[in-house]
């Protein structure tokens, strides 16, 4: 057996337990409350009054305008100065709920913003009120029109926990380091943690793929027996 492939064979197992056991818990974790961050902020700017607006706003601005990586250093390495003591999995699924918040509020409010004003007024007209015409009229058209996006988002969102290295978070990324510094042989795997990566993309591509036709069949935009 050649020696790259066996090295591949060799590092599979813990690059995968490390993937199982932080990578897939951060990601999920930190999308589930970074969308649930991210909804409250599109409605705080959308319907709430100017001072939750103007918070609203600045923290879109503060998050979006600055990389990533320095939001995870500055919450794992910067706080300790000021008193503040997160260990690394803590810190990286604030920055990444952060993160993840502030690019899916400008995806919800630009999804429920887009919901034409005929569909309040119709609701207000049989009598609901503004949270069951939000939740019953609104939302279920602006979640079709969200799910590519977000989708997007919670891919994109996979590729970057592997910043989560950076802050010792030991997932798969620095599992692949830690071999690396023990192997000395970095390109072969660092190519297979990349194929990991690609692998658990393209599983999620395609199931992104699956659930936009499903929901434009339940639309009437596809016909049933498409593909």
């Amino acid at each position: 057996m050649p020696h790259w492939l066996q090295l591949m064979l060799d590092s599979l197992g813990p690059l995968l337990w490390a993937g199982l056991v932080f990578t897939v818990p951060l990601t999920l974790l930190s999308f589930a409350f970074g969308l649930t961050l991210g909804f409250l902020t599109a409605l705080a700017r959308l319907y709430g009054p100017r001072p939750l607006v103007a918070v609203a706003r600045f923290y879109v601005w503060i998050i979006r305008g600055t990389p990533l990586l320095v939001q995870l250093f500055v919450i794992f390495y910067g706080l300790p100065s000021v008193g503040i003591l997160l260990d690394a999995f803590p810190a990286a699924l604030i920055g990444f709920t952060l993160n993840v918040g502030a690019y899916s509020s400008e995806i919800v409010r630009a999804v429920i913003a887009s919901i034409p004003k005929g569909q309040w007024e119709a609701s207000y007209s049989i009598g609901m009120n503004w949270w069951q015409a939000l939740r019953r009229t609104v939302l279920p058209q602006a979640a079709r029109t969200a799910v590519p996006p977000l989708s997007n988002t919670f891919i994109s969102l996979v590729k970057d926990t592997s910043l989560a290295a950076a802050v010792t978070v030991p997932e798969l990324f620095q599992a692949a380091q830690r071999i690396v510094a023990t192997t000395y042989e970095p390109l072969i795997i660092y190519i297979e943690a990349a194929l990991i990566y690609l692998a658990l993309s393209s599983v999620l591509s395609a199931l992104q793929d699956r659930l936009e036709r499903r929901l434009a069949r339940s639309s009437g935009l596809v016909p049933e027996g498409a593909r």
